[in-house]
């Protein structure tokens, strides 16, 4: 049996009868909408608009991965992560990719591989991370913005996985990043086109 692919129109589509922002930040947009559900029932849904951002999962030439550690105010600890930024507007995905790179571990890459998109949280946000690989690296020097401060540090794919097991790692992009690496690695996973 296959996955069912959503007809269209799609029959769970719900009716947008009022929508408004309820409160705009930096680049972070609240929205409440009031709707129509399929069965007739109104609700609300509240929700964030966010303008996208790209992964790298930067692998040396010794199969290590480049990973960073750095604070995370909502939840007041730190976190092990793979390097990730959002996307400027007009910014293309590749472009963006290698930006965040240099900015945040200080490596440009001479190999990009585009391995695909996720919606990290379609229950109350719009995000789509883009994820890619990136090889033949070069340190450059990182390029952090005033109060980004990151710890840069290399781990085996076998010592992240580890750590995702035990929870050491519980970033969700990064580990989508390195089970999607493991399969690439693997050769279950190829590299597409990145969308325009």
């Amino acid at each position: 049996m296959g996955l069912p692919s959503a007809p269209d129109p799609d029959p769970l589509a719900e009716q947008t009868l009022d929508a408004r922002r309820a409160w705009q930040g930096s680049f972070l947009h609240v929205y409440q909408d009031r709707v129509r559900c399929p069965d007739g029932h109104e609700a609300t849904r509240e929700y964030l608009r966010h303008p996208g951002a790209v992964m790298m999962v930067p692998l040396l030439d010794d199969g290590a991965v480049v990973i960073e550690r750095q604070y995370r105010y909502p939840l007041r600890r730190s976190f092990i992560e793979l390097p990730a930024g959002k996307i400027d507007p007009g910014e293309g995905l590749l472009a963006c990719a290698q930006r965040e790179l240099l900015e945040e571990t200080g490596y440009v890459a001479s190999d990009w591989a585009y391995l695909g998109g996720f919606h990290n949280a379609i229950g109350y946000c719009d995000e789509k991370i883009e994820v890619f690989v990136a090889r033949g690296l070069s340190q450059q020097g990182a390029r952090t913005d005033a109060g980004e401060v990151i710890e840069v540090f290399s781990a085996s794919v076998p010592d992240l996985l580890a750590a995702i097991v035990d929870g050491r790692i519980t970033d969700v992009k990064t580990i989508v990043g390195i089970h999607w690496l493991q399969l690439h690695l693997a050769g279950q996973w190829p590299a597409r086109l990145p969308p325009r």
